[in-house]
């Protein structure tokens, strides 16, 4: 078979009020049967047709295609396909490509797009982004963010929270997307918001959490996130509203996607389409580089088609401005690449990156995934750093295991590599970072997602309890939370934090909450007037970044030329030097230092006289205090950042 890519979308279902054409991909059937419904579940079936097998001009002899044109308005209308190979029927489906569908999305919906805009949306515009090294991520969950009884939201748990403004907590301090607009991120990283398997959208009076790495439909957003998953309009129209309402605020929107594996391989709508065309196998059965038994063939000519117009189609219709690929080691690098290509056709400032792993070895040789160490063979494509996220907080697999932060030695090259934004340094041992990398993977920093924490394991809240004695105090728990993130707002990566962290989030211990209940996953709001000043920590560190180009240079000569690691007497420490007015910088040097030991230290830096902007735990742009240099001492769980004017030149 000869499959000719990208020459026309993948739409199933095209209507107009005089009628609607259906189509779908299904080149092993022998017969494919088209039903109407009056409902998007149960209710009366109205018609049922048979596809025909067609080869048509405008696709260039794309074999495998089925399709029928219905005369009248069906606008309203649901739908579904079946196929039948032999003689055997596979199961309805809404079809690989739906994009609208009924309650709990066993169903197509055919409705007018025109109507899924709200006002002003021709008009909707992504917040400028010069390059891609002036990104500030927040991962955040729809129901976690708002579903607080003190979040001051109305639409808990929907879209429609993120556009409400003039939200408080109790105290009335800000909530919401005043919150972030104060604190100051450049974009907000939703977790999956395509229509997911696991809540059932009929009982939405019944409390159901779930993070979404379930796929059904993977071109409708979900369902239980808007005020009416029983009319399909609802939840394209309040997504929107939700993307418009960011991007006003100045946000940019990244959607988390999911497109290794499905929840179910019977009931998904690849296999009830093409059995067995879109997972791989190993040794007969189904392979699991997913760790759920499902893994997708990404190298497959139709499934590659499929990705690659999916997130076009976000891209496009929804204005999505970036895609975070779960489990991307999965895939393999000439789809990631055809993706990165056909999204610098819309705008190249969208911005993509992954997992560069697996849960087990994919069904693909290794040169060919996107694995982190692959990262170089993927222009334009980053990846998170484990290297960096263990060196500071501890090992992931273990969750009494400490790091950097809570005074553990011996991952002072994985901070250096993480604050390098993990490019080629010649002032680091490669051979002693953690997983043992022996090479720089990154060619660029902003391919390296700097961060310590996620929605996947224990929050740093919860980790940081976990690794000290239980007779640590919170303050100075606040310290070593201090710490740790302003090694990754100070890494020359892009920096990344888990929703909350701002205002010391935690989730009572538990480590893997995809399930859980609201009260372990969702934002106490309460904690922003309890740990105010570290929430204006991090609002003044992202502001010291996005002030001062020269600790986000987006370049590795510029690091390599500009950056330089200071000799230290103790083991847990680092310092550095940012030099010659880095990346244009309006300041000539800065010296950076961290400690990770419980005690204070004396570092050694070049002489002249400092302004300290970040000293034991507060920050102040205009200054702290003046510092000589020489020796000078670092407390103990802080850092230090300072910074000297240019000496005076005479001719």
């Amino acid at each position: 078979m000869t499959i000719f890519l990208y020459l026309c979308k993948m739409n199933e279902v095209i209507y107009t009020r005089e009628a609607t054409h259906f189509e779908i991909w299904a080149p092993t059937a022998e017969a494919v049967l088209l039903r109407i419904y009056d409902a998007g579940i149960e209710g009366n079936l109205l018609e049922t047709e048979l596809l025909v097998r067609t080869t048509s001009p405008r696709r260039r002899d794309v074999e495998g295609y089925w399709q029928i044109s219905l005369n009248g308005d069906y606008e309203g209308k649901f739908y579904t396909f079946e196929v039948r190979i032999g003689e055997q029927w596979y199961g309805e489906t809404p079809g690989i490509f739906a994009k609208a569908v009924g309650v709990n999305g066993l169903r197509g919906a055919i409705i007018d797009f025109e109507k899924t805009n709200p006002e002003g949306w021709k008009n909707d515009k992504r917040p400028a982004l010069k390059d891609f090294s002036d990104i500030t991520i927040y991962e955040v969950h729809h129901r976690e963010f708002s579903i607080s009884p003190n979040s001051g939201m109305q639409n808990k748990g929907k879209f429609l929270s993120w556009t409400e403004r003039g939200t408080t907590n109790d105290d009335g301090l800000s909530t919401g997307i005043d919150h972030l607009v104060d604190l100051g991120i450049t974009h907000v990283h939703l977790l999956p918001s395509f229509d997911f398997a696991t809540i059932d959208e009929t009982k939405l009076d019944i409390p159901q959490f779930n993070w979404g790495y379930d796929p059904l439909n993977y071109n409708v957003p979900e369902g239980s996130y808007s005020t009416d998953p029983h009319n399909p309009y609802s939840r394209i129209l309040e997504f929107k509203k939700m993307v418009q309402s960011l991007h006003r605020s100045g946000i940019r929107v990244i959607m988390d996607v999911v497109y290794n594996h499905v929840y179910s391989i019977p009931d998904s709508p690849f296999e009830r389409t093409v059995p067995g065309y879109f997972f791989r196998k190993k040794d007969g059965e189904y392979a699991n580089g997913s760790g759920c038994f499902s893994e997708t063939a990404s190298e497959r000519e139709m499934m590659r088609k499929f990705m690659v117009e999916s997130v076009v189609y976000w891209a496009t219709e929804y204005h999505i401005d970036g895609f975070r690929f779960d489990l991307m080691g999965i895939h393999d690098i000439e789809t990631m690449n055809a993706i990165r290509k056909a999204l610098n056709k819309i705008d190249p400032t969208i911005f993509m990156y992954g997992e560069g792993w697996s849960a087990e070895l994919p069904q693909l040789p290794f040169e060919d995934l996107a694995m982190k160490s692959n990262i170089a063979k993927l222009n334009g494509i980053a990846a998170f750093s484990d290297e960096f996220r263990d060196g500071l907080r501890g090992n992931w697999f273990n969750n009494k295991v400490g790091g950097f932060a809570v005074g553990v030695p011996n991952s002072e090259e994985s901070l250096k590599f993480g604050l390098v934004g993990g490019i080629e340094h010649p002032q680091i041992d490669y051979g002693k970072i953690n997983y043992d990398p022996k090479r720089a993977w990154a060619l660029k920093p902003t391919q390296f997602i700097s961060y310590v924490s996620c929605h996947d394991d224990m929050c740093l809240v919860d980790k940081l309890k976990f690794t000290t004695p239980n007779d640590t105090t919170i303050e100075q728990v606040l310290k070593y939370h201090k710490l740790a993130h302003t090694a990754v707002f100070l890494s020359q990566g892009v920096p990344f934090m888990y929703a909350g962290e701002e205002i010391f989030r935690d989730k009572k211990g538990v480590s893997n909450t995809y399930k859980s209940p609201d009260s372990i996953n969702l934002i106490n709001w309460a904690n922003k007037t309890q740990y105010f000043p570290l929430f204006n920590y991090y609002k003044k560190l992202i502001a010291l970044r996005k002030a001062h180009p020269a600790f986000r240079m987006g370049d590795a000569d510029l690091i390599r030329k500009h950056l330089n690691f200071l000799s230290v007497q103790y083991s847990n420490v680092i310092a550095y030097e940012l030099t010659n007015h880095a990346n244009d910088d309006t300041w000539s040097d800065i010296v950076v230092a961290l400690n990770g030991n419980l005690d204070d230290v004396i570092v050694e830096i070049p002489q002249g006289m400092y302004t300290a902007v970040l000293h034991n735990g507060l920050i102040n742009l205009n200054g702290l205090g003046r510092f000589q240099g020489g020796q000078v001492k670092i407390s103990g769980s802080s850092a230090l950042v300072m910074w000297k004017k240019s000496e005076p030149r005479f001719s």
